[in-house]
């Protein structure tokens, strides 16, 4: 594909070549590069610069806070946007720009604040990058082909992944990079490593950029109009998903028992981590509440539209969101909690300082590294098997696999077996990244495809914010401290997503044509 905008108009998209499939896909083997350096690597930066264990967690919630912000509103403006450069790709650039400029400041961070500031800055680049990328398929493919186009992500997801978490390692005991310094300064391997991805990342999306089109606005407006018969432009306004009172007395609601919350979490000296939560609850209301004012004056402006957009989602959306809780809360049970279940149950660990506990925390990270490398295989899978059994019954297959995975950790006790569970969770995770997507795809409207997809991440922060604030109390009062049972609830909580996954009303698949 050449990055200039075809001349006709087509009733349909054109079927494009694995060669084109892939081009697009690319910029994603570096976006992930940089979310595996990230997130293996920054809180040894943290704790390197002084900060305590029990203050991660919240130097850590940059990162679903951040994506919880900036998807919807980059999806929204990358929507409305057209230039010479395109539509989705303009934002590939900065993202990538500014991502990369933050990758090699975060190993150089002279204090503390510095390197929480960089996150902070490096998760927010990593989203302008990221959300366009869900839309740019959508824009793209033709919906039959979209399956293949998700699952191409996957494949690059996963193989980013084991690239970040292998990196460092292969610096240290490959090429004989220092892995250790004085206090206050982050390990030359370290260094190197952020050097190397950030490069990586950069050169990736480049690639994506200049080998890829877009289709124009008018483009678009005729796909949609071929597939439902009407279309309507951008800036034709929609009715509003509430009326002014519905608005003002939903926020008003909702900020009340985000108020009750903190104030009971306050008065019975409950973990702090739930004042997340209140307060989440309060900033949502007050947004409403805002929503409603804004209305009653007449004033359209992008927070109105996306808080409208989100109240109308489409209904094969909202039995999406429901699989989407139950999938990352299980994800983000594993990843919090698989560390200090299996250095206690499988290697009888507790203390950090030990060598039993030093063993088990890397085998973990090679576990981790199997199911990312399963995941970019068993991504070329998952066309084949949504071809035969259809979309929705191949994801729920898959995160069956999933809980079979994280209940064979919790079941196996022979630490070098562990490798086995680990190929359902990579099975779950290819299809998690992927299949949801093209299930929404089909769904949406093609002119709002940007914010629908920025929204989408909302059902992904939300229980990632209730597994770290929650799970912790509940291991700490139900199962004394265990955090082995976090992975069964994961499991459990996998088993949920795929009984929701078959009740999605999931939208046809359109008629294949031949490519004009």
């Amino acid at each position: 594909m050449s990055n200039t905008t075809p001349e006709p108009i087509h009733a349909h998209r054109p079927r494009l070549s694995a060669l084109a499939i892939w081009n697009m896909c690319v910029g994603f083997f570096g976006i992930q590069i940089g979310f595996g350096l990230q997130n293996a690597n920054t809180s040894r930066i943290f704790q390197t610069l002084g900060a305590e264990v029990d203050t991660l967690a919240i130097l850590w919630i940059a990162a679903p806070l951040t994506g919880l912000l900036v998807q919807p509103i980059i999806g929204h403006f990358s929507d409305r946007t057209w230039t010479r450069f395109g539509r989705r790709r303009p934002y590939f650039l900065v993202g990538a720009i500014l991502t990369t400029l933050a990758l090699i400041a975060m190993p150089n961070s002279p204090s503390l604040w510095f390197a929480a500031a960089m996150l902070w800055i490096m998760d927010a680049s990593i989203n302008i990058t990221m959300e366009p990328f869900r839309a740019f398929v959508g824009d793209n493919l033709p919906e039959e082909q979209r399956t293949a186009g998700y699952a191409m992500q996957s494949f690059f997801i996963g193989a980013g992944a084991v690239f970040a978490s292998v990196l460092p390692w292969l610096l240290s005991n490959v090429f004989g990079v220092v892995s250790t310094a004085e206090a206050g300064v982050a390990p030359l391997s370290v260094k190197i490593a952020f050097y190397v991805g950030a490069a990586g990342l950069f050169s990736a999306v480049l690639w994506t950029v200049l080998s890829t089109k877009e289709y124009s606005p008018e483009q678009i407006a005729a796909f949609e109009r071929a597939k439902t018969g009407a279309v309507v432009a951008d800036d034709t306004p929609e009715p509003p998903a509430k009326s002014v009172q519905g608005w003002l007395g939903s926020g008003l609601a909702c900020g009340v028992v985000g108020l009750l919350a903190l104030v009971l979490i306050t008065l019975l000296n409950l973990e702090k981590e739930l004042l997340i939560l209140g307060g989440f609850l309060v900033g949502f209301g007050l947004l409403m509440i805002a929503v409603g004012m804004m209305q009653r004056r007449g004033i359209v402006n992008a927070a109105t539209e996306i808080l409208n957009d989100i109240f109308r989602m489409p209904q094969t959306m909202r039995g999406l969101a429901v699989v989407q809780f139950f999938s990352w809360f299980a994800l983000f049970a594993m990843w919090i909690y698989t560390t200090a279940a299996v250095t206690r149950v499988h290697y009888g660990a507790t203390d950090t300082t030990s060598a039993a506990y030093a063993a088990g925390a890397d085998w973990v990270g090679v576990l981790f590294g199997v199911y990312n490398g399963v995941a970019a295989l068993a991504a070329f899978t998952l066309p084949v098997i949504a071809k035969q059994i259809g979309r929705k019954a191949t994801h729920a297959v898959m995160l069956l696999l999933g809980a079979a995975g994280l209940f064979g950790v919790f079941a196996i006790r022979e630490p070098d077996l562990l490798w086995l569970p680990m190929i359902g969770v990579g099975f779950a995770w290819a299809s998690i990244v992927s299949m949801p997507y093209a299930i929404l795809s089909a769904a949406v409207p093609d002119r709002k495809m940007g914010v629908y997809m920025g929204v989408f991440n909302i059902f992904i922060v939300v229980p990632q914010l209730l597994a770290a604030t929650v799970l912790g109390l509940i291991l700490k009062s139900l199962f004394d401290g265990q955090a082995i049972w976090a992975l069964v609830l994961g499991a459990v909580s996998f088993v949920l997503a795929a009984i929701s996954a078959l009740f999605v009303r999931e939208q046809p698949l359109a008629s294949p044509h031949a490519n004009p």
